[in-house]
Formats: C-alpha cells, sequence, structure tokens
C-alpha cells in the first residue's frame, strides 16, 4: 500500500453538455441532491489518506474555491439563529488537516496537459487523479483508496477500470491485461469495437507516479493540440508496472444528464425522508 497524500482534480472543463445551467455554475458544482458533485471526489480523496488537493481550473471558476473557503457571514448568520446542524454541515467540508491547492490551466489542452499543470506542486511523489464526473459510491473503502492499497510501491500505477459494452469502447481508454494477473499490457484510447483489444475500460480514478510527469512533457500533442494522459502510461508500460483494478462500488457517469440523474434517484432511494416521495411519484406516474 501507498499513501497518497496529494490528489489531482482535473475541473477546467466548460461542462458544455449541462449549458446553459453551467453558463455560471462549473459543472463539479452542480448538486446531487444537497452536495455538489466535487464534494463526493474530495470526500474519497480524503479517505484515500490526502492532505493536500490540487485543483486544475481554468481563470474563470472560481466557485470550487468560494466553496471550499469559510464563509464568515453565512457561519455567523447560522450560529446566531442557532442552526447549529447546518453550521456543522458548512464547517466540515474538509478535514482541519487538508489544504487546497488551485493551478490554472491557461489552455484547454487535454487531461495530460491538466496533470502536467501540477506538477510543481505534486512533486517527486505518487498521486491520485480523480475525475469529479465518475461519481463511485461505495459502502466501504472509496475506489481510490482501494487502488492505493493495491499498489505494491510508490513506482506502480492503477487504473481503475470496469467492463464496458462492446459498442461503447469508443468513449474509454481500453486495456489489455496479463490473463491471471492485474498487470496491463497494452492500453488504447478510444478504440472502434472491432480494434479494441478487450471491453475493460479506464474511468476516472489513477494512481500515478511521479515519473508521468516526465513522460508527458515528451507525449506528442495529438488533435487540437490536447496531450493525452492515456498516451503518457502507454509510455509508462513500457518499463514501469501498470495494473488495473476492478474497484468496488457503482459508478455514475455524472458527465452525462443521464448519469445525474440516475445518482440523483441512488442518494434520494438512500434517503429515509426522500425515499417515500420518489417511490410514490413512480407509482402515480406508472413507472416502470
Amino acid at each position: 500500500m501507498i499513501r497518497l497524500r496529494k490528489v489531482v482534480f482535473p475541473v477546467a472543463g466548460l461542462g458544455t453538455r449541462f449549458l446553459p445551467a453551467t453558463k455560471v455554475v462549473p459543472k463539479e458544482m452542480l448538486p446531487v441532491i444537497d452536495r455538489p458533485l466535487i464534494q463526493y471526489a474530495v470526500d474519497e480523496a480524503v479517505d484515500a489518506g490526502a492532505d493536500t488537493l490540487v485543483f486544475v481550473t481554468n481563470r474563470y471558476k472560481h466557485s470550487i474555491a468560494d466553496y471550499f473557503d469559510s464563509a464568515y457571514e453565512l457561519e455567523e448568520t447560522l450560529e446566531r439563529a442557532g442552526k447549529h446542524e447546518l453550521l456543522a454541515a458548512v464547517q466540515g467540508l474538509l478535514p482541519p488537516h487538508v489544504r487546497c491547492v488551485y493551478v490554472t490551466q491557461e489552455q484547454a489542452l487535454g487531461l495530460g496537459h491538466a496533470v502536467l499543470c501540477t506538477k510543481p506542486v505534486v512533486g517527486d511523489e505518487p498521486f491520485g487523479v480523480i475525475l469529479p464526473d465518475d461519481l463511485i459510491v461505495n459502502d466501504g473503502p472509496g475506489a481510490l483508496r482501494q487502488m492505493a492499497e493495491c499498489a505494491p510501491d510508490a513506482e506502480t500505477g492503477v487504473l481503475a477500470v470496469e467492463e464496458v459494452p462492446r459498442a461503447d469502447t469508443g468513449k474509454y481508454g481500453i486495456v489489455d491485461v496479463e490473463k491471471g494477473s492485474e498487470r496491463i499490457r497494452h492500453i488504447v484510447e478510444k478504440p472502434k469495437p472491432e480494434d479494441a483489444p478487450s471491453n475493460l475500460g479506464v474511468v476516472g480514478r489513477y494512481v500515478l507516479p511521479a515519473r508521468i510527469f516526465d513522460l508527458l512533457e515528451h507525449t506528442t500533442p495529438g488533435a487540437g493540440g490536447e496531450i493525452q494522459l492515456t498516451d503518457a502510461i502507454a509510455a509508462l508500460l513500457r518499463d514501469t508496472p501498470v495494473l488495473a483494478h476492478r474497484f468496488r462500488g457503482r459508478r455514475f457517469d455524472c458527465g452525462s444528464k443521464a448519469g445525474m440523474v440516475r445518482a440523483t434517484l441512488h442518494f434520494a432511494l438512500d434517503d429515509p425522508d426522500l425515499a417515500g416521495i420518489v417511490r410514490e411519484f413512480v407509482a402515480d406516474h406508472d413507472v416502470v
């Protein structure tokens, strides 16, 4: 097991699938019930042992930093009103020992470039990457913690994977693993179904060694000038073990409207105050 002190959150995207809402509200701040997507991702990072959260953002996104900052006027108002439960919720977004660092990605040049922007903060230690769009729900240890626990040393990479429909391989990085092992032999970015080496798709969790930064610096940009993280991982595979971890938990693709609805319904049905309302609505509308 390794300790992931630093976790990176690439959150510079424009969230165009959720326009017009994301014209003013970052996609990562859209709520699932009463908590924004980014809070679920941060909780998972803290569960994995992180004490430094590195947000890769753009110069227009201030609400994520505002969300994790203290809101003195709000807290004072809640204190005066005796609303101590709400006050605790507002003050408990982060443990006291956890700090946030914000790095600006000046141009949208791909996930690999976003990760590369964090090199001065992450330094020479292994780190995690969480894509908040992928909300993973677990009853036990979070997905990133599971991955850290299966990494034998700081030089080994770990990618979260799950089986995806063969028709959907063009939406994912697809890995080929050694028979009877978790070790990845090959990774392909968004292959056609007929070209995919398997149906094991990489989803939004990575444990990466610091060496990935050097590889990203030497990765040739692809279409649109973007630097692909998949290309750097493919280079890493040549001389470094990278494992495919089939995490325990359920993933919701909250980068889509359908995934956001499913996640909202999941948490609503898990809430004693809301479950009855959802079931009543479904019954009244003859939803199968």
